[in-house]
């Protein structure tokens, strides 16, 4: 079963509500039919009712079991506009500025997620990556012991022998240009957290380097060994169930034979399911090389070590796309035992 439709069986049984800022957009519109139609939940698309209407007419899209909403007509508006002035007051928003901003659907889709009036945010369709997280950055919280946010890639391979079933989770392909070793540990441990939840598979984290075990001290080594070391130690003080190892290679990372000859012992080398990359630069790079060259499907980036889920899609992004990005998110706001029947 491929990896997105293993979730969406899992949100056929705990249903949640998303809300689309881009809710006009045609790919938008086809992901909240399919939410819809397979009874994921409740797509919640902000906009002008008569643009979403018409688009939904021009692709011949039922909106049955989706919800539209404009963000000034709300019953929300002018309390949200109090809320997030009382967020903001300490950084010198004026009530204007915070009645301006809650027009914009981004700020507006980011205070129903940090009021619960929905479980989940999927955005990114038409908007810049910071125009889309700014406004989550200022109203979500961080998750207790975590001290920055990042981001995931979630890739589904046609390769099963690769990651878990063929999924691998990479990060940070978004958030943080030159993490420092602190950050590095945080993403490791969040992005491990993550991957748990949604697989219930132990997570195999490889801290990437260009070398592996070696002796050098260049700086950027010297950064993956400390923060895979710290990682290590937060992990275990806070029993989080991983295993992880740097630094190491990509190959030597995923194939156990190019890990043998690279005397890349342990238990993640060759069986990685979990990669941390050094900087934005490799991640982007990297994570952008796979998508295209083997066709691999891509969802996300999803933004971890907030305290709800929230996910930043790409602007070139597929209706697919957008899918498997909401049922990651919709299933990261459910409890994990409701996911696996565990305790």
């Amino acid at each position: 079963m491929a990896f997105v439709d293993s979730l969406v069986g899992k949100l056929q049984r705990h249903p949640k509500r998303f809300v689309f800022p881009e809710g006009n957009d045609p790919r938008i519109l086809q992901a909240a039919r399919q939410i819809a139609t397979r009874h994921m939940g409740v797509p919640i698309l902000l906009g002008e009712r008569t643009q979403i209407k018409d688009v939904a007419q021009r692709l011949d899209l039922s909106l049955e079991g989706i919800r539209m909403m404009e963000p000034e007509r709300s019953e929300e508006f002018e309390g949200f506009i109090e809320e997030y002035f009382r967020l903001r007051e300490a950084k010198g928003l004026s009530t204007n500025q915070a009645r301006e901003l809650m027009r914009n659907n981004n700020f507006f889709a980011s205070m129903m997620l940090a009021t619960g009036n929905v479980d989940a945010i999927v955005s990114g369709a038409t908007a810049t990556a910071s125009s889309a997280l700014r406004p989550i950055f200022h109203m979500i919280p961080l998750q207790a012991g975590v001290k920055t946010a990042s981001s995931i890639l979630v890739l589904d391979l046609e390769a099963r022998n690769v990651g878990i079933n063929g999924v691998l989770f990479m990060a940070d392909c978004g958030v943080l240009p030159e993490p420092t070793v602190e950050q590095l540990a945080d993403i490791a441990l969040t992005t491990a957290t993550l991957a748990h939840h949604l697989t219930n598979t132990l997570p195999r984290v490889a801290m990437l380097s260009f070398s592996t075990k070696s002796s050098a001290n260049h700086a950027t080594l010297v950064r993956v060994r400390e923060a895979t070391e710290l990682a290590r130690q937060k992990a275990q003080a806070r029993k989080i169930p991983m295993e992880i190892d740097g630094e190491i290679q990509v190959d030597a990372a995923l194939d156990r034979a190019t890990a043998i000859t690279k005397s890349a012992g342990g238990k993640v080398a060759g069986q990685a399911n979990v990669l941390i990359f050094p900087d934005l630069n490799s991640g982007n790079i990297g994570s952008k090389l796979v998508q295209i060259l083997a066709g691999a499907n891509a969802y996300g980036q999803i933004i971890t070590g907030l305290r709800k889920p929230a996910a930043e899609i790409s602007r070139g992004a597929s209706a697919h796309d957008i899918l498997g990005a909401a049922a990651i998110v919709g299933c990261q706001a459910t409890d994990r035992r409701l996911l696996f029947g565990t305790e």
